[in-house]
């Protein structure tokens, strides 16, 4: 059974490490937790989501993108074709998470699917696999944000 969404208060996000992690990218994976929550969505979903920022832009908001997408920004490297919101959508923690979720939910039977599976066909990335190695230190964050073991996240 999934376990509930968590928020995090922002005043209370640990400075770090956590799973190699720190400051402003764990108050980045704060927003994405919160957003998830505010999507009415489990841990599992925010877990996905703090993973698919991981392996997107180590939890920064980038202003920059690379070769395959010039025109992607902020932590989830959203690409500006319509589909993610105007640039301070895109730039904006809050913002480019809720986009994020919001497409994850459109993606066919995605509670069912493997958690990189997910992220992929959600942000249409070239490895369905890519986000795979980053699901670890996701979990650790979330619980580490949560307070409490996560327990819904599943692998």
């Amino acid at each position: 059974m999934p376990e509930t969404g968590v928020v995090v208060d922002p005043a209370a996000v640990p400075p770090g490490p956590v799973a190699g992690y720190g400051g402003e990218q764990l108050r980045n994976a704060a927003a994405i937790v919160n957003a998830g929550a505010a999507e009415g969505l489990d841990t599992c979903a925010q877990t996905i989501g703090v993973m698919t920022a991981m392996g997107e832009s180590s939890l920064r908001v980038l202003d920059r993108g690379d070769a395959v997408g010039p025109d992607s920004r902020g932590l989830f490297q959203q690409r500006d074709n319509g589909a993610w919101g105007s640039y301070a959508d895109r730039m904006d923690p809050t913002t480019s998470a809720t986009n994020f979720f919001r497409a994850l939910q459109d993606v066919e039977d995605w509670p069912g699917l493997p958690p990189t599976i997910a992220a992929h066909r959600t942000q249409r990335n070239a490895d369905p696999q890519h986000y795979a190695r980053y699901w670890p230190a996701a979990v650790e964050v979330v619980t580490a944000l949560a307070g409490r073991p996560v327990t819904g996240a599943r692998p």
